[in-house]
């Protein structure tokens, strides 16, 4: 549940810290919200202002710390300026009650990072297409299909609410050549360019 605040300014947005790798929230599975949780305008609001500070593509409520279905995305950052055939500078969504309804297609390799997970970007594997139903920020239920970067976006998004990161998608080998990096990131030994929260 996102925190009631007395004399609360909509108007504010507040730069919420990001949950990194090692915090067992990031390893819950989200629950479903409902059109009454409590300052969800506020915390969409916050989210994306998070977003933006961190220059993340996409940010999804469990990396904020509250174990909920709600993701945000906004690919504008990853739009070619010469050549932006996804159309990625109007990607900007938001999801809630994500559900990934089925995946096809031939699987592709993409190297992926996460705000989560810093500085490690790794290839992972993922179907091409999906097939995905949300409600948008005015509660208007959506039934669609999405490819390419779009749909990689959104599973990567979507794989935050079933509580996987991005070491949960590579080999067991990978992990272990990976492992200092790993246990520097969550005990907090990296820069960062936006507040962070560790399990500490």
């Amino acid at each position: 549940m996102y925190p009631a605040t007395c004399n609360i300014n909509r108007e504010t947005k507040m730069i919420l810290p990001i949950y990194i790798y090692g915090h067992p929230v990031l390893k819950k599975k989200a629950e479903d919200i409902t059109k009454d949780y409590p300052n969800l305008v506020k915390l969409i609001s916050d989210m994306r202002a998070t977003m933006e500070k961190a220059d993340g593509v996409g940010l999804a409520a469990p990396q904020v710390g509250l174990s909920v279905r709600l993701v945000l995305v906004d690919a504008e950052p990853m739009a070619d300026e010469d050549d932006d055939t996804e159309n990625l500078k109007e990607f900007k969504r938001v999801f809630i009650n994500l559900k990934i309804v089925e995946e096809e297609g031939e699987e592709w390799l993409y190297k992926e990072g996460c705000l989560s997970v810093p500085t490690i970007r790794e290839e992972i594997k993922r179907k091409s297409r999906i097939h995905i139903q949300y409600f948008n920020q005015d509660w208007i239920f959506q039934d669609e299909w999405m490819d390419g970067i779009k749909a990689r976006i959104v599973q990567h998004e979507h794989d935050h609410l079933e509580g996987i990161v991005i070491p949960d998608r590579i080999s067991s080998l990978r992990k272990r050549l990976l492992k200092g990096k790993l246990t520097n990131i969550t005990q907090g030994k990296f820069d960062a360019k936006y507040k962070i929260k560790i399990n500490n």
